[in-house]
């Protein structure tokens, strides 16, 4: 395996925006200027919220923009299926693995009975952190008052305290204790959590390097400790050519997290906002090429003529070009 291997992973619950366009281009860029592998996956668990054909057209506007994948969901690879929800067996093996040693258990809290309690301050968009109410129940069954979900035990030592390297932020330790609590890898209504899919997929497909929109840097250290608690397990170990178990892949990528595209006013855009689809670029008859560079020129890499951006942008990718804070979209839809 390259000693590189990126990956994007969009979900399908819509057309593929802007935002999620500058993720892609970088996460291309940066695999190929490593000379390493590039890895598409369909994140579409949440199978309610899947947008019927919106997997095929994400993958037909990345063909436009000019990305290739080395392993796809259309393309396959050593490590298929590429489509979460047929890798659900993968998920519950690694609830198994972790109820078995005591790390996780069930948990009947509201969202109100959360918020109400005095010991949960709020954590940000993902709501108040979790008080631990349930955790001296374990797996317990019980009458519980409402389909329970499947909480982490975050472990009371060190293991909590998790150290990100990201290209983008810097490097940074968090307590994910104290931060967010026990959180949840399976919800009520059986569907498993983003947290726990990500690792589980990430560990198997031995990623080594996330680039990733923003608004996900606060699951870097959740993502960190379930990687580093999943470790050493069947689930965290590769196959030798022999067939037989050759050493655990570490876990833990090095992430790289692009700041998120806002409206003018620093309010942040929704999808349905006008040219933030690449479906409407592509309506208008625009050059793939020219929103390659007002993408990239928009996050710190003035590739200016180039007629192969992409090739220019591997060439000279260096993340201490990229803003730390918001780019605004009229910086895009000017050049574009």
């Amino acid at each position: 395996m390259p000693a590189y291997r990126g990956r994007f992973a969009p979900s399908p619950t819509g057309a593929l925006h802007l935002g999620s366009a500058a993720a892609a281009i970088f996460c291309a860029a940066a695999a190929k200027q490593a000379g390493g592998a590039l890895v598409l996956r369909m994140e579409d668990i949440d199978r309610p919220r899947v947008v019927p054909g919106a997997a095929e057209a994400i993958l037909d506007d990345l063909a436009w923009l000019g990305l290739r994948w080395d392993e796809s969901t259309d393309l396959g690879g050593p490590f298929a299926p590429y489509v979460q929800s047929e890798r659900l067996a993968r998920y519950e093996a690694a609830l198994d693995d972790l109820a078995a040693r005591g790390l996780v258990y069930y948990c009947d809290c509201s969202r109100a009975e959360i918020a109400r309690a005095a010991s949960a301050p709020h954590a940000g968009e993902e709501g108040p952190r979790y008080p631990g109410t349930c955790r001296p129940f374990g797996m317990q069954k019980r009458d519980f008052r409402r389909p329970p979900a499947v909480r982490l035990a975050v472990p009371d030592d060190d293991r909590a305290l998790v150290t990100v390297h990201d290209r983008v932020l810097g490097t940074y330790t968090e307590h994910v204790g104290d931060v967010t609590g026990d959180f949840v890898l399976r919800r009520g209504d059986g569907v498993f959590a983003y947290q726990l899919a990500v690792v589980v997929d990430d560990v198997h497909m031995q990623i080594t390097d996330v680039v990733r929109g923003g608004d996900l840097a606060s699951s870097s250290a959740r993502q960190i400790l379930l990687g580093n608690l999943l470790h050493g397990t069947p689930l965290g170990s590769t196959l030798g050519a022999s067939g037989r178990l050759a050493a655990p892949f570490a876990p833990n990528p090095t992430f790289a997290h692009v700041p998120l595209l806002v409206a003018d006013d620093g309010s942040r855009l929704a999808k349905r906002d006008k040219l933030m689809a690449l479906r409407d670029h592509r309506a208008a008859g625009s050059d793939p090429r020219a929103l390659v560079r007002a993408i990239a020129r928009a996050y710190g890499h003035d590739l200016r003529d180039a007629e192969a951006p992409l090739e220019a942008l591997a060439e000279t990718l260096d993340w201490s070009r990229l803003p730390r804070e918001s780019v605004r979209v009229s910086t895009i839809l000017a050049h574009a």
